[in-house]
């Protein structure tokens, strides 16, 4: 009998009970591991239990795929229009609405980031995403092709089958919803990993799911570890596809999987390095407000952030100045505190690498602005850090530190930045800060990069596809470009009259 996690927030911003069950979810059910291990989840502010989840095994990802396929042959897939997909997927999303505040202090609790942003972006974002999907159930369509005027031929984009995902701890809840949604409303049914370290939303979500009244099988989630119950999934001969949010380096350990397997269709959504590029006519308040956004929010935690800030000469001095002086206003602290900006980092592993990079910057010469040490003697508080007098080789200008940890860069011209900027294995996103439109364009035309914003950052929409150039990934999140990677093209040929 699994464990039901009981806990009471005493919180400025959150007061509540709650408690649920913290099984494994197989077959609409909550259950133990089949070898009836635990996994601690810790709380990031202080490193301390905050309760224990139900430790999946590759016997447990057997049992999830055996009632996903049960359920995909008998009460998902074809045999659910895509009218009924979309009303469970509705309900879904009111009930997280519903819920939204516990949600957010869960994501908060094992997480560390601030509720405030947890409630406004994450939950918020995660609602948006399953009700945009659930409007897409009943719209996946294929087309009739025109040949000659003896035979029909036209397509039907049908659903997979059985996908598992693997989902990573920055953005539980959100990196749950943009798996969730498209796999479901082109009829898919799902077995998912969450992250050990935050698994919290995810069971939590599996308490709705079951309220919404979506069939067993249809949704399994299995809590574990990436080298047990994440390696199970990518190389399960019986899961057709896999689709995985997080580390480049685990990227190329799932493509290696599934190749090795079966060939399972693969969606990788991987690091970034992105560079936030600020000419000398941008207005610099604005661009001082996004540049901490985008290289702080969320703790340095995202894949996006603008880790890589090029300024132009002109204005390089009035700008560090500034976006020094914004940085030091940043309060980092209890995650529930109506004011704080940055919590902890998400685990000891993590704040210990971080700590690496930023005694690797210091030891290769380059200068810290503010910041470059830890906050306090309890949890994995880091300091907002910013480098300047960098050089490309430097690991901290070069590789995805996932932390608060930035560096300013000096450009010449447009010509010098975009060849800087493109000087990087990765290409998740990239930034530009002009007001000149035709200055703007250009370069984020030339930048090798997925997403490119102008005069903002970090801003994302559910109907807005997003992914990588290069080693940041395959394939695309969000928007109708999502659909394609949970359905099978099949073309069907009608003879109408030809005789043989």
């Amino acid at each position: 009998m699994p464990s039901t996690f009981a806990h009471e927030f005493k919180t400025p911003t959150f007061q509540t009970k709650v408690a649920f069950s913290t099984g494994l979810f197989i077959n609409g059910q909550f259950v133990d591991g089949s070898d009836n291990t635990t996994i601690d989840v810790i709380n990031p502010t202080n490193g301390k239990v905050i309760t224990s989840v139900s430790e999946g095994t590759s016997k447990d990802v057997d049992l999830a795929v055996e009632a996903a396929h049960k359920a995909f042959d008998t009460t998902w897939g074809l045999h659910a229009p895509g009218a009924q997909r979309s009303i469970l997927m509705a309900k879904l999303a009111a009930l997280m609405e519903k819920n939204a505040d516990e949600l957010a202090a869960l994501e908060a609790l094992d997480n560390g980031k601030t509720f405030k942003w947890a409630r406004n972006a994450d939950v918020a974002g995660s609602i948006d995403c399953i009700r945009y999907y659930a409007g897409w159930a009943d719209k996946v369509t294929g087309q009739v092709q025109e040949t000659t005027e003896d035979k029909l031929t036209y397509t039907r984009h049908e659903p997979i089958g059985v996908v598992g995902q693997i989902i990573p701890w920055n953005f539980p809840l959100l990196m749950m919803a943009w798996k969730l949604g498209p796999a479901l409303a082109c009829g898919n049914t799902i077995v998912l990993k969450p992250s050990e370290f935050t698994p919290l939303t995810a069971i939590r979500m599996c308490h709705l799911i079951n309220e919404a009244g979506f069939p067993p099988g249809v949704v399994n989630v299995v809590s574990g570890y990436g080298n047990t119950v994440g390696n199970a999934i990518s190389s399960h001969m019986k899961i057709e596809k896999v689709a995985f949010t997080g580390s480049t380096l685990v990227g190329r350990k799932i493509m290696e999987a599934a190749a090795k397997s079966n060939l399972k269709n693969v969606t990788l959504e991987l690091g970034g390095k992105s560079p936030n590029i600020i000419f000398d006519d941008a207005d610099i308040e604005q661009a001082v407000n996004w540049a901490v956004h985008g290289i702080f929010w969320n703790h340095g935690q995202t894949c996006c952030a603008g880790s890589r800030i090029f300024v132009q000469e002109g204005i390089h001095d009035e700008f560090l100045k500034r976006f020094t002086e914004k940085t030091r206003s940043l309060k980092v602290g209890d995650p529930f505190a109506p004011d704080t900006f940055q919590g902890p980092q998400v685990s000891e592993i993590q704040f210990n690498r971080i700590m690496s990079y930023i005694e690797s910057g210091k030891a290769a010469g380059a200068k810290v602005e503010i910041g470059g040490e830890r906050l306090g003697s309890e949890g994995y508080f880091i300091k907002p850090t910013i480098f300047t007098n960098v050089d490309p080789s430097m690991k901290i200008v070069q590789e995805e530190i996932f932390g608060p940890v930035g560096v300013v860069i000096k450009f010449k011209d447009e010509e010098d930045v975009v060849r800087q900027a493109n000087d990087t294995v990765y290409g998740l996103a990239a930034a530009v800060f002009t007001q000149n439109l035709n200055r703007a364009i250009n370069t984020a035309h030339r930048l090798k990069a997925g997403t490119a914003w102008i005069n903002c950052v970090n801003s994302l929409h559910s109907n807005v596809p997003f992914g990588g150039f290069k080693q940041s990934g395959i394939g695309r999140e969000l928007g109708e470009y999502a659909l394609a990677n949970y359905t099978a093209v099949k073309s069907v040929h009608v003879n109408l009259g030809h005789r043989m």
